[in-house]
């Protein structure tokens, strides 16, 4: 009896083991690095984590380009689709942020003029993208995607620059 009651509770330990790391697991984005996953817990402002994602996501299409220019042997179409992923992922998150600063009226106009500036920048870069490849087929949904979910986080931005706060104004003595 005592055997079947600790093994009991010793399967009642482990299972709740597994929940909490299977937990702690669903916090981190999975597009995102260890060390990029702490930069943004770490970073203070929102200001500071839109630049960040931004700068992830910049990271993500100089990766992207790296890969046009220098073809892996294998998974070549599976690499341009997780990185085409990774990169609307940051862009989605910035474009949150903003929402969600606007939202509780922080000061985040730096991060819209970063994201109204660099998404445009982004677009020209997605749309040299060649469509016209044999690959093509494999990456052409997630480069649509990418390319919508940047026009979209642009306009957004554009449309927060008219919606967020003034900037306080200081009073001469």
């Amino acid at each position: 009896m005592k055997l079947r009651l600790s093994v009991l509770c010793l399967s009642v330990m482990v299972f709740q083991g597994v929940l909490a790391v299977r937990a702690r697991c669903q916090t981190q984005k999975d597009y995102l690095s260890g060390v990029e996953a702490d930069k943004i817990r770490e970073a203070e402002t929102p200001n500071e984590r839109i630049t960040l994602f931004l700068t992830f996501a910049d990271d993500r299409l100089k990766k992207l380009q790296y890969e046009f220019d220098h073809p892996s042997q294998a998974n070549h179409a599976e690499m341009i689709n997780s990185l085409l992923n990774a990169y609307v992922g940051c862009v989605d998150d910035a474009a949150d942020l903003i929402q969600l600063g606007i939202e509780k009226q922080q000061n985040i106009r730096k991060g819209i003029d970063l994201m109204a500036t660099r998404t445009k920048d982004f677009l020209v870069v997605l749309q040299k993208i060649p469509t016209d490849t044999p690959d093509a087929e494999f990456y052409k949904d997630n480069l649509d995607d990418a390319v919508e979910g940047t026009r979209d986080a642009s306009k957004e931005a554009e449309a927060a620059k008219k919606n967020v706060a003034p900037p306080p104004v200081r009073r001469k003595k």
